[in-house]
């Protein structure tokens, strides 16, 4: 009967999550194919995509081997929407409507680890799915949405003590965009204090040198060793091809591939040209300047001035309450010190605090999309916190769901501005809360 139960209870939150998940796939699926033609960074990703599916490496359209400054894993999977669809918007967005509807699934069952709590898994999945900033992700080719999914996905594994899936998926990361490496990092040092901690438990003589002789190699491993192997993996079209770009720098691949690196790194680390949407991370975390992906001003709108635009912004109650949530939870693991609260922080240290270390380099806010999902997961914690009290939980639970209400009823605000849809330009302008968004 229990082993019933058990079936039944996991049953029901699988339909949960995929109910969230094709939510999700709808929205990001609705009129995918607009604007049409490539929007923002989509000219480069997806063209790099398509010649991937074409001939297993980036050239350019004269047949050149292109110098390309991200990774394959993220551009990969976009090709796999171009083979099945075509090159054209829907091909080449489809990939990211997919994988962002996937991540909702995933954020269901992470909260889940972290809260056993259907509320709070559900909290999670709406959101995710309610986040500005998700959506647009999720409707358009760039690699960010990519890199997000394989984070969250190596700390669902790292949850469920799966370690070398983990490192799998952290190391996809890293063949997504170079940020992924930051995980590593960080995971590699929560496992290791866990690992102490725990030793501590065991009331060991001495829980740091029992860690450092029964943890520290099976760690390396798993959060350093198989990541780089993966990442390196994720290379494999440009190996086993003689025409993508420095592959014939030498006679000595490995030397290729190393100089190849040097000259991402190169890249990366002089990037200061101005941009009209750079945004430094210190506002990143309150939208301060969100990236614009596309802007018209076509007719049909009912009015002589029209606009349309592809803001790439959060829904703004979700952020700025994540702010608070940060500061709450922030204080919570100062007081208790409690695991989830910790590891949580650690989640948007890892993806937050290294960018600013690059204060002259061109940065953009989107790039927060990396580690949304612990921003939400946070904000998760604090309701789980405020339902803690049993004897007022009925009422408690009423301002969690007007919480959500809130949060949803703003996303519905702003969607036309994440869906792309025509408005008039009186009603943009209202919709232009602070004017560094404009």
């Amino acid at each position: 009967m229990e082993a019933m139960r058990e079936i039944y209870a996991r049953f029901t939150q699988w339909i949960n999550a995929l109910a969230f998940g094709v939510v999700g796939l709808a929205m990001s699926l609705w009129h995918l194919g607009s604007p049409k033609g490539f929007i923002f960074d989509e000219v480069y990703y997806a063209q790099n995509a398509h010649s991937l599916a074409l001939h297993g490496v980036e050239l350019n359209s004269k047949g050149m081997a292109d110098f390309i400054v991200h990774p394959p894993v993220g551009k990969w999977l976009i090709a796999i929407g171009i083979k099945a669809f075509g090159f054209h918007e829907f091909g080449w967005r489809f990939s990211s409507a997919v994988i962002g509807s996937l991540s909702i699934v995933l954020i269901y069952f992470v909260a889940q680890k972290l809260f056993n709590s259907t509320l709070i898994s559900s909290s999670a999945a709406i959101l995710t799915l309610a986040d500005g900033l998700h959506l647009v992700h999720s409707r358009t080719a760039l690699l960010d949405i990519f890199l997000m999914f394989f984070i969250l996905l190596g700390f669902y594994f790292l949850l469920d003590s799966r370690h070398w899936l983990a490192g799998i998926s952290l190391g996809l990361a890293a063949g997504v965009k170079w940020s992924g490496l930051y995980y590593f990092i960080a995971f590699f040092c929560f496992m290791l204090y866990a690992d102490y901690r725990q030793a501590q438990a065991m009331e060991e003589p001495s829980p740091l040198r029992y860690t450092l002789r029964n943890s520290l190699l099976k760690r390396i491993l798993h959060y350093g060793v198989l990541p780089v192997i993966t990442y390196i993996a994720s290379w494999t079209g440009w190996f086993i091809t003689n025409n993508g770009w420095d592959r014939s720098w030498s006679k000595n691949v490995i030397r290729n591939f190393w100089h190849y690196h040097a000259e991402i790194l190169n890249f990366h680390t002089n990037l200061v040209e101005k941009h009209s949407y750079s945004a430094n991370p210190w506002s990143w975390l309150v939208m301060g300047r969100p990236t614009s992906f596309f802007y018209a001003t076509p007719k049909g709108c009912g009015s002589s001035s029209c606009s349309q635009e592809v803001l790439a912004l959060g829904t703004p109650f979700l952020w700025w309450s994540g702010v608070i949530a940060i500061a709450v939870t922030f204080g919570y693991w100062i007081a208790r010190r409690e695991w989830q609260s910790g590891l949580l922080l650690l989640g948007v240290a890892a993806g937050y605090l290294p960018w600013f270390t690059f204060q002259k380099r061109t940065m953009f806010s989107f790039y927060s999309i990396a580690f949304e999902p612990f921003i939400i997961l946070i904000i998760c914690y604090v309701i789980s916190k405020f339902l803690e009290l049993d004897e007022t939980r009925r009422i408690r639970t009423r301002i969690v769901y007007g919480y959500l209400g809130l949060i949803v009823l703003c996303f519905i605000y702003f969607s036309p501005l994440y869906f792309g849809v025509t408005i008039t330009y009186s009603d943009w302008l209202h919709h232009m809360w602070i004017p560094s968004w404009i």
